[in-house]
């Protein structure tokens, strides 16, 4: 298992961000967001400080990915989401 992170996505705002980020880890993926720290001090940013990485560990990239389209496609099933 490497340590190496890659992104997998970029939103706008840590709002997004931590959606996601909730998301992937339901599903067992690790994420680290980046500028974490300084979007938490300003808690609103705009432009380039409203950008946030969604960083994965590469060999969780695919699943990451496949995550990101189902939640971006609207075909995400969740626990709560009646059969």
């Amino acid at each position: 298992m490497s340590g190496e992170l890659v992104k997998v996505e970029t939103v706008s705002g840590l709002l997004e961000a931590e959606i996601l980020r909730g998301l992937l880890e339901a599903a067992g993926v690790m994420v680290e967001l980046s500028h974490e720290a300084a979007l938490s001090v300003y808690s609103l940013g705009v432009g380039r400080m409203a950008r946030v990485d969604l960083m994965v560990r590469a060999e969780q990239e695919d699943l990451a990915r496949e995550v990101i389209q189902a939640y971006r496609s609207g075909s995400l099933e969740t626990p709560d989401t009646p059969a």
